[in-house]
């Protein structure tokens, strides 16, 4: 889920509401209020935890994102705090204080930011990420439109140098899905979401490859709806889910236990 700054969340929105080349296709915003209004909306759905999910996209935003984030996170209980860094000068500090402040989540977009998850700039942030075990969100396949950054080559190289790293792959990584699978069955800290994944608008097929090694990954699968930017009902991502017929304790794995697993919290 995003929870971003109004004025960055103004921006966003824009880009989808114009298709722009980044979206490549209509993408009606079905849950377009105020903050405070979606956070009541997925108390009254039953969602007791969900993340914000800044993104920065492009040098000296960071820490304006942080800084919004946490004061979200402070305010409402439910919110993970989530936090975005970027290659640039002087990331690797500001990504140490926040994780010596206990951050839970870090979220990074590869098509967005225009940048490789093995960027150089990177190189001292992710050896202080596997110390630390801090999840990292990752925006990395070509989907909704891919560019130069996006798939799974830079993903792959750094699971290379650094096989500890809690990387959580969001949308499944698709469209190039088989390769972010492969990369999960290799790393065991490498976990997928599944963002838009398995509805009617992603149109993603359920290939005999595909579905019994959703059953051998089940506790590294984490649920991830894109609310509020999503073009469907909050619940057609669980339909979707649910369509593929894994079973209550795979529903029950994917939708909550994995996530209290991952990030501590109160059952």
């Amino acid at each position: 889920m995003h929870f971003l700054p109004p004025n960055i969340q103004k921006a966003v929105w824009h880009v989808f509401d114009t298709a722009g080349p980044k979206i490549g296709r209509d993408w009606p915003i079905r849950y377009r209020a105020a903050p405070e209004d979606r956070v009541a909306l997925l108390r009254e759905m039953g969602v007791r935890r969900f993340s914000t999910l800044p993104y920065a996209h492009k040098p000296g935003v960071a820490a304006y994102l942080n800084d919004w984030s946490r004061s979200f996170a402070l305010e409402v209980p439910e919110a993970l705090w989530s936090a975005t860094f970027f290659p640039e000068d002087g990331v690797a500090s500001y990504v140490n204080a926040l994780v010596a402040d206990e951050v839970e989540l870090f979220k990074l977009h590869l098509q967005v930011g225009e940048f490789h998850l093995d960027d150089p700039l990177l190189d001292d942030v992710w050896g202080l990420l596997e110390d630390a075990d801090v999840p990292v969100l990752v925006h990395a396949g070509s989907g909704p439109v891919g560019n130069d950054f996006t798939g799974p080559a830079s993903t792959q190289r750094l699971l290379a140098r650094h096989p500890r790293l809690p990387i959580i792959v969001a949308h499944m990584g698709a469209p190039e899905v088989a390769r972010f699978v492969r990369l999960a069955e290799d790393y065991e800290r490498v976990r997928l979401d599944t963002t838009m994944v398995f509805t009617d608008f992603f149109a993603m097929p359920h290939s005999d490859w595909l579905v019994p090694r959703l059953v051998d990954l089940q506790h590294r699968i984490l649920l991830g709806t894109d609310f509020p930017t999503i073009p469907y009902p909050y619940a057609h991502q669980l339909e979707g889910l649910a369509r593929l017929d894994l079973g209550d304790d795979w529903l029950r794995a994917v939708c909550w236990e994995n996530g209290v697993e991952l990030f501590g919290l109160s059952r």
